[in-house]
């Protein structure tokens, strides 16, 4: 993939340090990026405590939020020409994708767009079948895969 292209980055928010880090490298290989509102939020405040930020879970009036959310990123998935899923483990699972990045997936996979995987998936992932089924280009964890 050449530089100039739009990339869409997804991850659970657990990755979102990782998120902007990614995105980082990425900008300075000359690509465009586009990441969850969530990671710049957490930047610019400095806290990436993932608790802090879905109240919808004590909240119930704040389920809309993650609606937006949601829609926002999905957008976002649209507007990019590739996505670049970042999935390191969480909660002892390797490759972790939840459910909300499988979606997200999901978007790009209907309108054919590359889905670069960052690491690969554990095969103990409950969304394994669905996530191969895609035939994403796994990075084997090397970000600069994309670009060569």
């Amino acid at each position: 993939m050449k530089n100039g292209k739009t990339i869409t980055i997804c991850s659970s928010a657990s990755f979102y340090r990782q998120v902007l880090e990614a995105e980082e490298k990425l900008r300075s290989a000359g690509f465009n990026v586009l990441i969850p509102d969530t990671a710049r939020r957490m930047q610019q405040s400095g806290n990436f405590e993932v608790s802090a930020y879905k109240t919808w879970y004590s909240n119930d009036s704040h389920w809309g939020k993650k609606t937006e959310l949601m829609k926002n990123h999905f957008a976002k998935v649209m507007e990019g020409d590739a996505m670049l899923v970042l999935n390191f483990e969480k909660n002892c699972v390797v490759g972790y994708i939840g459910g909300n990045v499988l979606m997200e997936m999901v978007l790009a996979f209907h309108y054919q767009k590359p889905i670069y995987v960052l690491y690969p998936v554990d095969a103990t992932l409950p969304l394994y079948e669905e996530v191969l089924g895609m035939r994403p280009i796994f990075l084997n964890g090397i970000l600069e895969k994309i670009w060569r």
